[in-house]
């Protein structure tokens, strides 16, 4: 017996004293541990095993034993004195549990073999924990090694009469009922086998024992298995869509023309068609009250829109400039289709080899595109010289610096609507002046310098050169170019059929026309050779295809599938 001093927890009562009162407790001299010890053979610790399977396996609770050991739940000895530990009450306001007289029950230990302390071992948590005195020899010493049994499996039982171990009760399995389980259940100990080859004993030898581990008997904590495969208790409520089972075709994607599709191209001619004509109204509507102002009037008077050629300037325009007319627009009608195809020929069907130069390879269409920017350049040089010669260059070169204000004066007379009235078989007015002489002389020998730096034509192993004026930059300019020439070609048309299209046709084409303004105001000459020429500019334009093209480049080359 001795005197020992328990650790005080929190109290029982509101604003009262920690609990266990405080003091020292009388103790017997054998250590206290949670778990009856009991010296039994076992044949077989694998026969033990299998009643753990079927049952929902209880917590296993075996304190080391130690001088140094937490509270200790029951006394061990029998003449001991002190009770058993007691908790919380089960009912508010009643005694704290158990009562006061209860003891714990002592199982026997064998005298064949010395007992030994297990440590805590864990195992499925059960509703309540057992607490169960051992008894100890004297040969047993509170320093000894606890001996780890991790692999030894418990096995409950209902006690047998007349010993065994009381279950501690828990907390009742109703409302109002009494604790769990009833009164006087007890366990059954089971041995189990120190020596299994799992168990480990440090750092002495312990001789071949058996510990014996009570744990309570509940049926209910076993869990029956779910069958799956049986058809749901309740109507189902949510059922699989129509995509679970069977997915929708991809929608393909829509035929692109560059950036847009064809609707989408068609919607933004439409709305940008509807917003150039309502610009174009306020356009009109500005300048006309922009003229309307006496400034602008003087203005007006001063620079009609044309001035005076220099003495010795030719009237009308001879037969030579029709036809080079002709031949100039169906010409750069091809370039321009030839162009576009060149630019967007991802994998071209044809290809033609110059003879003597089996290096230089080119798609047929780049062939028939380069062919007409000769033909274009001899014929352009035939009419610059023609031009000079005849003196017609005084009708598209500036030869006075009138030619600005008049032509910031034609284009107010445009925009207003109020076409400016001159005659075109004498002379132009300043703004076709400059139109006509930026085409001629800037427009044409820049896409001319442009295009045979691109070509064939060029020298590819000069290289200062080449340094000097790169691809990239004839690459860069070529293309505004051509969109120049587009644009120049609308606005031209466009003027010529507002502006009095039968007189204009008669100059450019039947080369008729007179001092008199009126004079051919209703010749259809010059319109039905316009017609002729569109005729023969539509029947090259479908026929420049490879079928066509390959029997005219071979004359001047091989041509080749690939």
């Amino acid at each position: 017996m001795g005197a020992q001093k328990l650790r005080r927890g929190l109290p029982r009562v509101v604003g009262g004293d920690g609990w266990p009162p405080a003091g020292d407790v009388e103790t017997a001299d054998a250590p206290a541990v949670d778990a009856v010890v009991e010296v039994a053979p076992v044949a077989d610790a694998a026969s033990v095993a299998a009643p753990v399977a079927d049952a929902a396996a209880p917590v296993v609770e075996t304190a080391a034993v130690a001088q140094s050991s937490a509270p200790v739940a029951a006394s061990a000895a029998p003449a001991a004195a002190s009770g058993v530990r007691r908790g919380l009450p089960r009912t508010p306001g009643g005694e704290p549990w158990p009562p006061s007289d209860a003891a714990p029950s002592v199982g026997a230990a064998s005298a064949a073999a010395p007992s030994v302390a297990a440590p805590s071992v864990a195992a499925p948590a059960v509703s309540s924990p057992v607490a169960a005195s051992v008894d100890a020899p004297a040969t047993s010493t509170p320093s000894a090694a606890p001996v780890h049994a991790s692999s030894a499996p418990a096995v409950t039982a209902p006690a047998p009469a007349g010993g065994g171990s009381t279950v501690r009760r828990g907390l009742p399995r109703t409302t109002g009922g009494e604790p769990w389980p009833p009164a006087g259940t007890s366990a059954q100990i089971a041995a189990v086998a120190t020596a299994a080859p799992e168990a480990t004993v440090s750092p002495a030898t312990v001789p071949s024992a058996t510990t014996a581990v009570a744990v309570p008997v509940e049926s209910s904590t076993a869990v029956a298995p779910v069958d799956v495969s049986a058809p749901l208790p309740f109507r189902r409520t949510v059922f699989a869509g129509e995509y679970a089972f069977a997915r929708p075709a991809p929608v393909p994607e829509p035929v692109r023309m560059g950036p847009f599709t064809k609707g989408q191209w068609a919607g933004a001619v439409i709305v940008g068609g509807i917003g150039l004509l309502g610009a174009a109204a306020m356009a009109v509507l500005f300048v006309r009250w922009l003229l309307s102002l006496s400034g602008m009037q003087d203005f007006l008077q001063t620079y009609p829109g044309e001035y005076h050629l220099p003495e010795g300037a030719p009237v009308g325009f001879p037969s030579w400039l029709g036809w080079q007319h002709f031949f100039n627009v169906f010409l750069i009608v091809l370039i321009i289709r030839s162009g576009l195809s060149v630019r967007h020929d991802e994998r071209p069907t044809a290809f033609w080899t110059a003879r003597g130069n089996g290096k230089t390879k080119i798609s047929l269409t780049l062939w028939f595109h380069q062919a007409l920017d000769i033909l274009w350049l001899v014929n352009g040089i035939v009419f610059v010289i023609l031009l000079f010669v005849t003196g017609q260059w005084m009708r598209v070169i500036p030869t006075s610096w009138e030619v600005f204000p008049n032509a910031l004066s034609a284009v107010l007379q445009y925009v207003s609507l109020d076409w400016p009235t001159e005659n075109g078989w004498v002379n132009y007015n300043s703004l076709q002046q400059l139109a006509y002489g930026t085409t001629i002389f800037v427009a044409a020998p820049l896409a001319a310098i442009t295009g045979v730096r691109m070509s064939g034509l060029w020298p590819k192993n000069a290289a200062k050169l080449n340094k000097a004026y790169p691809v990239e930059l004839a690459r860069a300019l070529h293309f505004p170019v051509m969109l120049y020439f587009v644009v120049f070609i609308f606005v031209h048309v466009a003027l010529v059929l507002a502006t009095g299209a039968l007189r204009n046709l008669n100059h450019m084409y039947a080369a008729q026309g007179s001092i008199d303004g009126i004079a051919y105001a209703d010749n259809w000459t010059g319109f039905w050779m316009l017609v002729a020429s569109l005729v023969v500019i539509a029947i090259a334009w479908v026929a420049a295809r490879p079928l066509v093209l390959a029997p005219i480049a071979k004359l001047f080359g091989t041509v080749s599938a690939r």
